[in-house]
């Protein structure tokens, strides 16, 4: 299962980089209104992501304790 969360973050992780890089280009040709919705974009990714993550985190120490006390 912590595979699962890893995989979720990296796929969100991918997201708000896409989400960034077409940001800066259009902050880059003015247009700010698309930039800006862009980059609101990339921030919920990003927060998505950091979820994800935490959560992958907590799933791989509790696999870690379980396999310690299994040993």
């Amino acid at each position: 299962m912590p595979k699962d969360s890893h995989q979720r973050a990296a796929e969100f992780h991918d997201l708000a980089a896409h989400a960034h890089r077409v940001a800066a280009a259009h902050h880059g040709k003015e247009d700010h209104q698309t930039g800006h919705e862009h980059s609101r974009q990339a921030m919920e990714h990003a927060a998505n992501a950091f979820r994800y993550s935490q959560e992958a985190h907590q799933e791989s120490e509790k696999a870690i304790a379980k396999s310690e006390k299994n040993t």
